[in-house]
């Protein structure tokens, strides 16, 4: 019997989601909200940019086209990338374009049942528990609903989009207070580039945040309106945002994508020797980080500006919070084109923006809000049951409790995609799709749920040690190798990959040092 498998979200990990329970003989169902696949990528800011150097950012089985010869390539180029590998492996037939899915709601054994399984689904097998999933789903078009059953859900719905973070704000003192305009970064986004252009011309802009899209929309704004009416960023955290990927002209990849690299950290479910040598290797992990904040520092001019930030390069990276920065960024500080403000907090008033600490209000006509999403919101609201609500999002003092960040031990029949994050977000997604489709053909089966949770939390406390105050993002940032070594084990893979012992151990792992199995 075919099984049938719901997609949720026809992004990048979507569209591999698709791609490779295809391969293995299942009836995978794509459900997509917007009318084309790409996630992310379909609705950017003008000047974006890959924030992944291009070798590190491609699918295994279909590489960059040779037309596109920038390191960096733009949005629209990744976008054309990412429908041409939907096109080429055939994907689009399978997706439902215009289509929310409203819940999901399992059909099978109850609450009480399922608290008292000591295996996953029962026995550990992707089909065991012999339930269903209901998916409920809306035509954006029609506004019809209509529902699907499937034998397991994938969730791709990712963490950068759908339902923005908006800061809560004292009485009286929030967006109501403000006689200007206030939108979100993904409002800004969604607006075509001469709509958006148009939007911030002649406007006084306040952009708060200090993350990749925040940069770009002030780089924006500052372009758009020079000297004249120069746009204020709002920040309340300094990050060691990079200027490139070649600290003082030594390759990041090297320093921090090799295996060499993740001797100098305690890993989850290490053995006592390689314990020892994270610690002893210490002082070497503290001048790689100090080595690569120098660069920053002098190419950015951070100590100028009073941007140096107070956590080290190796919190940032383990955060998974690297971006680039715009070329020129610093100059059009220098200029005056863009200026910079921390903020412990902020309010609104009549006419702009009050600073906690300030006793006068930066005026502004526009506040442009890049202050993230609430991705583990979206991520709850999916689910029907209050008690898979609860599960998927874990205790409140640690991060999302996925096993091989992938799967809820007590949720059966359904894995998340997307969510945890990496230095490439393709090359993450891709060798967990490759490992979730071993998984449901019984290629091996998981361990007991009291055995995934000890594994969850030895993660979370690796978080916890390198991510200082971001730990609660998913992340394996400085660790990739290490779990891609885990995947590999457990789909009975060769986890070394590289030819020769120096090359295992110093050159950095990408995507096409896992073609084959």
């Amino acid at each position: 019997m075919e099984r049938k498998v719901g997609i949720i979200g026809a992004g990048i990990s979507g569209l591999l989601a698709c791609k490779y329970t295809l391969s293995k003989g299942f009836h995978p169902i794509v459900f997509e909200s917007q009318s084309s696949v790409g996630g992310v990528w379909t609705e950017t800011v003008a000047t974006t940019k890959l924030q992944t150097p291009k070798p590190l950012y491609q699918f295994s089985d279909f590489p960059w086209p040779s037309s596109v010869s920038e390191v960096f390539p733009d949005h629209n180029k990744v976008l054309d990338y990412v429908h041409g590998y939907a096109k080429h492996f055939d994907l689009l037939k399978h997706i439902k374009f215009n289509t929310r899915v409203v819940g999901i709601e399992y059909e099978g054994p109850g609450d009480e049942e399922i608290g008292a399984w000591s295996s996953w689904g029962g026995n550990g097998d992707p089909f065991g528990s012999k339930g269903k999933w209901k998916i409920i789903v809306e035509d954006l078009e029609t506004l019809l609903t209509e529902i699907y059953i499937v034998d397991f859900v994938i969730v791709c719905v990712g963490r950068f989009s759908g339902l923005p973070n908006i800061p809560e704000f004292p009485p009286n003192k929030g967006p109501e207070a403000f006689k200007g305009k206030i939108i979100h970064s993904m409002d800004y986004a969604a607006m075509d580039d001469k709509q958006a252009a148009e939007f911030i011309k002649g406007k006084r802009v306040i952009v708060v945040g200090f993350q990749k899209s925040a940069l770009d929309i002030a780089m924006e704004c500052a372009a758009a309106n020079g000297v004249e009416n120069p746009c204020t960023v709002i920040y309340r955290t300094a990050h060691w945002n990079v200027p490139d990927y070649l600290p003082w002209g030594f390759s990041l990849a090297h320093m921090y994508l090799s295996r060499f690299s993740e001797l100098m950290v305690h890993k989850p479910g290490e053995g006592f020797l390689l314990g020892l040598l994270a610690t002893t290797l210490a002082p070497l992990r503290y001048s790689y980080s100090k080595f690569v904040e120098s660069d920053i520092k002098k190419k950015l001019r951070l100590e100028k500006h009073g941007m140096v930030p107070t956590h080290s390069f190796l919190n940032e990276i383990s955060s998974c919070l690297i971006s680039t920065v715009p070329p020129k960024f610093y100059n059009k500080v220098e200029e005056g084109e863009l200026k910079l403000k921390k903020a412990p907090s902020f309010s609104f008033c009549h006419n702009g923006v009050l600073v906690e600490g300030d006793t006068e209000p930066m005026e502004a006509d526009l506040v442009i809000l890049a202050t993230g999403f609430k991705s583990e919101q979206k991520l709850k609201d999916i689910f029907i049951s209050q008690t898979f609500k609860d599960y998927i999002t874990g205790s409140p003092n640690a991060a999302l409790p996925l096993y091989r960040e992938c799967i809820q031990p007590r949720i059966p029949q359904l894995a998340v995609l997307g969510f945890s994050e990496s230095i490439s977000n393709i090359f993450t997604s891709e060798m967990r799709c490759r490992w979730i489709e071993e998984l449901l053909v019984g290629t091996f089966k998981l361990p007991s749920i009291k055995e995934m949770e000890k594994d969850i939390k030895q993660w979370d406390e690796y978080l916890k040690e390198y991510s200082g105050g971001y730990y609660r993002r998913k992340c394996i940032g400085a660790l990739h190798v290490w779990y891609n070594d885990q995947l590999c084990k457990d789909m009975g893979w060769k986890p070394r990959r590289k030819k020769g012992f120096f090359a295992e151990l110093f050159e950095p792992y990408g995507p096409m040092d896992y073609v084959s199995n």
